[in-house]
Parts: structure tokens; C-alpha cells; sequence
């Protein structure tokens, strides 16, 4: 089954442009798009998709705020913030509201559809430079809820850029219960996103600092 794609941009010249390249790999499919955050969330509702790549300067209703009711109303479906700004408000924004992604639209087609598989599989994805504002601008909680030692096994490869099932094969657990455990961890640690559960993992030392810098 291919990874279906829902596009969200105010520019019909971007959104087009995006189409066509992500329509070359057989693995991806982009089922609808939208024109601003309110479009987002009525075409989310209705198909469902894997993963969506969503502007952040929108009229009507903006990207970030998208996310952050997207996330919440369909939690299986993954963002990616995909914009020009690199504003430490937006990307930390972004971020917070759920996005598991945050990468700028100057980034190779290559890279994107890489970064959109991955997504689709859980696995955090942010350009350098944006991982570079949060770990400078992201506050993660002070006293967190004990993690488990299995939890803990799971922020660390998660932190490190492995996907679910890689998860899953590397602690010979199911892809299910490793869904499990990365709710439990964000439930505990107070963060909307994976993404935000692999800074805190980063800044406890569980994983390098540099970790971002690999993905």
C-alpha cells in the first residue's frame, strides 16, 4: 500500500509542484490537497491520510494550529511542517502542536520523499537548522513521570532516528506494542510529539547531542 499523501499549502504552484515530483515514486500517493488549516482538517476527516505536509503561513486558519487539532482528532496521521520560515516561534510552534517533522522548502526532492517515508514510520525528521532552534528554544518537563525501563529503551532508539518497526525488530517486541510505548512516553513526559520526546531524550543525555545532525 502506498504511504497516501495529503498536500496542505496556500500556493496552487507549490502544491502542484509537489504533486508532481512525489508522484514518480510508486511508494507514495497524494490523495488530496488543501489550501489553508481549516481545508486541512475537513480533508483529513474525510481520507484519512499517512501523512500530511502542511505550510505554516496560511489564511483562514494557520499551520501550526492545524497541527496541534489534526494531531489530536487523528492521532495516526503524521505532519510535516513544510515552509519557508525558520522562525524560532514557528519551528518550536510546529513542533509543540505535534508535527513530527519540520523542513524547509528548500529541501531536494529526494530528501523530502525520504523524509516522508520515514515519517509515515514514525521515525522524527528535522533539518539541521530547525533542530538547531529547538534544542535551544524547546523547555522539556523538570520532573517527568518515571519512565519503565522498556520506555526508556524505546525514547533512546526513537531519539536516534529508528522507525517503529525498526524499533520493534531491534527489542523483538511487536510494531504495535512499540506504539503503545511511545504514547505511554509522551502521556508521561507531557509532550504532544515524538519529536519533542527526542529533545528530552537528548537533553537527559539518553542519546548524543549531535543525533539530529543524522537524519
Amino acid at each position: 500500500m502506498p504511504i497516501r499523501i495529503l498536500i496542505v499549502d496556500d500556493h496552487a504552484v507549490v502544491r502542484q509542484g509537489l504533486k508532481m515530483f512525489l508522484a514518480t515514486d510508486r511508494d507514495l500517493e497524494v490523495i488530496s490537497e488543501a489550501a489553508n488549516g481549516q481545508e486541512a482538517l475537513m480533508r483529513a476527516a474525510e481520507l484519512k491520510p499517512d501523512v500530511v505536509l502542511m505550510d505554516l503561513l496560511m489564511p483562514i486558519m494557520d499551520g501550526i494550529t492545524a497541527i496541534g487539532q489534526l494531531r489530536k482528532q487523528h492521532p495516526e496521521t503524521e505532519v510535516i511542517a513544510l515552509t519557508s520560515v525558520l522562525e524560532d516561534a514557528s519551528v518550536t510552534g510546529a513542533v509543540r502542536a505535534g508535527a513530527i517533522g519540520y523542513l524547509l522548502k528548500d529541501t531536494e526532492a529526494d530528501e523530502l520523499i525520504r523524509a516522508i517515508k520515514a515519517a509515515a514510520s514514525g521515525q522524527v525528521q528535522l533539518s539541521p537548522k530547525a533542530a538547531e532552534r529547538l534544542m535551544r528554544e524547546i523547555r522539556t518537563p523538570d520532573s517527568p513521570e518515571k519512565l519503565t525501563e522498556r520506555e526508556v529503551d524505546v525514547l533512546r532508539l526513537l531519539a536516534a532516528g529508528r522507525a517503529n518497526k525498526e524499533i520493534a525488530n531491534q527489542l523483538v517486541i511487536g510494531e504495535t506494542t512499540v506504539k503503545t510505548h511511545v504514547s505511554n512516553i509522551m502521556m508521561k513526559l507531557g509532550v504532544s510529539s515524538r519529536t519533542q520526546a527526542a529533545l528530552y531524550a537528548v537533553k537527559v543525555g539518553l542519546v548524543p547531542r549531535d543525533v539530529f545532525d543524522q537524519l
